[in-house]
């Protein structure tokens, strides 16, 4: 009996965190969007965290919390409670570059569960409407007699614009200057106010401001061109086909959530993917969804911290460790 006892114990502590799991959700989910409101993150988790609420009939409230290029949020997922009830969709920038750049509190794979790919959004490079160029080979001619003298802006250190941009100047041969904001939203005023001449940004922060004429595509990092800004050529047409730059947004929980909780937060989300309207609402901003299983999201984390690894390195990227 003595012997038994250890399991006994166990097994009734395990026993409410079961029924906890089995009675998932039964009360509000938080969810964590790790820039400010109005940009391509916050966008993607407002359109699906809606309609997840309503099939899993439960408010989910959105949470942002921005600072240094969605570290910040994705840390607050890695070290809340793992009862499901605090999640992020947290971008390719926190997951998959970050920690290999910099020094962060959390380890993407051992304090995050992944739950699914979301979306992913190619990159498009746009300038301001002053700067003298409408082609790549214009704008990289422009660089190249201007050493140092134009700046790119980002979302943030990390973030998958900021990458893109120095697998930009790596590719092109030139010399720009790196400009981080917090988030999509300041990055793109400043561009619009002539701040700074250019940026690699997910569509649907983009469109707008490229039918109203107010910025100047020039080229979607991207095989093919896509169907809500068909005019624009992809980088492969240009001549840099190596110059993919895709972003990625996927759903996130705390390392130790439950496999029940996981489950029921998965199906949730791919459902809420695969809803007309859901699709409708997010592919006319350029994000094709995605809706995988957990298994295969972690695996696709893994790739990509690799292959942005290797373009941290080529580019000459300082890193800290």
């Amino acid at each position: 009996m003595r012997a038994l006892r250890p399991l006994l114990i166990g097994f009734a502590l395990l026993c409410p965190a079961l029924a906890a799991a089995q009675d998932f959700p039964n009360k509000n989910i938080r969810l964590i969007v790790p820039f400010p409101p109005g940009g391509p993150n916050d966008i993607i988790a407002r359109v699906v965290g809606q309609r997840m609420s309503e099939i899993l009939k439960q408010t989910i409230i959105i949470d942002n919390r921005s600072g240094q290029g969605g570290v910040v949020g994705t840390d607050v997922v890695a070290k809340a409670p793992p009862d499901g009830y605090t999640i992020g969709i947290v971008s390719a920038g926190a997951l998959a570059i970050s920690p290999s750049m910099e020094k962060v509190a959390y380890d993407t794979l051992k304090d995050l569960q992944p739950i699914t790919l979301v979306a992913k959004v190619p990159e498009m490079l746009v300038v301001a409407t002053s700067v003298p160029a409408n082609t790549m080979q214009e704008l990289v001619t422009l660089a190249k007699s201007q050493p140092g003298k134009l700046n790119f802006a980002s979302s943030g250190p990390g973030s998958m614009p900021h990458l893109a941009g120095e697998l930009f100047r790596l590719t092109a041969g030139i010399n720009i200057v790196h400009v981080p904001y917090r988030g999509a939203a300041p990055a793109v005023n400043d561009l619009l106010a002539q701040q700074v001449q250019m940026v690699f940004l997910d569509l649907p922060v983009l469109l707008p401001q490229i039918k109203a004429g107010k910025l100047k595509p020039i080229a979607v990092g991207a095989m093919q061109r896509v169907p809500s800004a068909p005019d624009v050529p992809t980088t492969v047409e240009v001549g840099m086909a190596n110059l993919q730059t895709e972003n990625w947004y996927g759903m996130v929980a705390p390392a130790k959530t439950p496999p029940q909780v996981v489950a029921v937060l998965n199906k949730a989300a791919v459902e809420a993917m695969k809803d007309p309207t859901v699709v409708e609402k997010l592919a006319s901003q350029g994000a094709v969804l995605v809706g995988d299983s957990p298994e295969h999201f972690r695996d696709y984390i893994d790739s990509e911290t690799k292959k942005w690894a290797k373009v941290i390195v080529d580019a000459g990227v300082h890193t800290e460790k």
